[in-house]
């Protein structure tokens, strides 16, 4: 495919997206010309980006924070934005300990708690928490689902670290779960993740119509699903080698393995939280745009950062022979492309109360800043 024309819209995302398990060449638009000034954000601005400090961190100081007192989230203020992320991921991880208990049998449960609380960025559930929270929710009614969305990304990481997978050794800094617990027993934690989180959203939800929940769990369903994240994968697995992938290809393959979970996250969040259907599909097309940015941003640091900074093996793709971003439109590109897709999504939450999509909106742009 030629690569004069390297982007996609949101737009085109939808069109793909709505015909998901289909390999479809997409139209491509005009690459950017410039990039996007680097500005702090605020209410009167939505779409300048707002660089922030790398969430891990933030995480590593959370011991240090037990009983701070909660603060408003300021969009001015990096510290109060660092002090938000901080209670988020503190009220995930404690929910996430309290939902899978170390019980019989020891070592299915041992391996599970092993990969689920080894740390990680959080960055699905607080999406989920931050869009309930948007459009009028509480992080008590977004919890069992931003739990159980970070419990299948924990699965999916579990299964694609393994060797006839990706047959990769470290993840979040640690030897991979399978290093430590065996392939069999890897394999049996990561389907029991799976299994649980749904029993978790059906179980734990508290205050939501019922009819909420069973659209939820069929939304994760469907994101996941051969329609979603396994599509992402079985394509991604089939495409190694081959020399003939282009840009409709790749973006298949991330839209599924990648954005398809980080979307099913903030919808869940969105439709929890009371959202109309129009609001939805706002957050969803923002969800979209940020999940294809992830991914994107995932392949640049891929080979422009070690493995100590990436807390993972740095330039595996490149040795699997792997059709990236960079590989196919070089690193400028990529960059341009990052920032177009950030732009994009926060065009999104223009309709929504500033003050309340500061949150996605620093999480958007930590996504695209971010340092692994």
């Amino acid at each position: 495919m030629s690569l004069v024309n390297p982007f996609v819209t949101c737009s085109q995302m939808n069109n793909l997206q709505s015909s998901r398990s289909r390999l479809t060449p997409s139209l491509l638009p005009h690459p950017l010309k410039n990039k996007l000034p680097i500005s702090h954000f605020s209410p009167n601005s939505i779409t300048k980006p707002f660089i922030l400090s790398p969430i891990s961190a933030i995480l590593a100081k959370e011991q240090q924070e037990e009983g701070k007192t909660t603060q408003t989230f300021s969009p001015s203020s990096t510290s109060n934005f660092k002090a938000y992320m901080l209670e988020k991921a503190s009220s995930v991880n404690k929910a996430l300990e309290e939902a899978v208990s170390l019980q019989e049998p020891l070592k299915i449960h041992e391996s599970m708690r092993y990969s689920l609380l080894a740390g990680g960025k959080r960055v699905r559930p607080m999406l989920c928490i931050a869009a309930c929270e948007l459009v009028g929710g509480e992080e008590s009614t977004a919890m069992p689902s931003a739990c159980a969305v970070e419990m299948i990304h924990t699965m999916s990481l579990m299964h694609d670290d393994l060797p006839f997978m990706d047959n990769d050794d470290l993840r979040r800094g640690k030897p991979t779960n399978h290093k430590i617990f065996g392939e069999d027993v890897t394999v049996l934690a990561g389907d029991a993740l799976l299994a649980y989180a749904f029993e978790h959203m059906a179980v734990a939800t508290k205050g939501v119509p019922s009819e909420r929940i069973v659209r939820v769990i069929g939304e994760l369903a469907k994101c996941i699903g051969s329609e979603g994240l396994v599509a992402g994968q079985v394509v991604d697995i089939c495409s190694e080698g081959n020399s003939d992938v282009g840009l409709d290809h790749l973006e298949f393959i991330h839209i599924h393995k990648t954005a398809a979970l980080l979307e099913g996250s903030v919808v869940l969040g969105a439709i929890l939280g009371g959202a109309n259907d129009q609001e939805v599909e706002k957050l969803r097309k923002f969800a979209r745009c940020i999940g294809l940015l992830f991914q994107v941003v995932d392949d640049i640091l891929d080979v422009t950062k070690s493995s100590q900074e990436l807390g993972k093996t740095a330039g595996k793709d490149l040795l699997a022979d792997k059709t990236t971003y960079p590989k196919l439109i070089g690193i400028d590109k990529s960059k341009e492309f990052a920032e177009k897709l950030n732009r994009e999504a926060q065009e999104q939450l223009a309709g929504f109360d500033p003050q309340k999509a500061a949150p996605l909106i620093a999480l958007a742009n930590y996504i695209a800043y971010r340092d692994n």
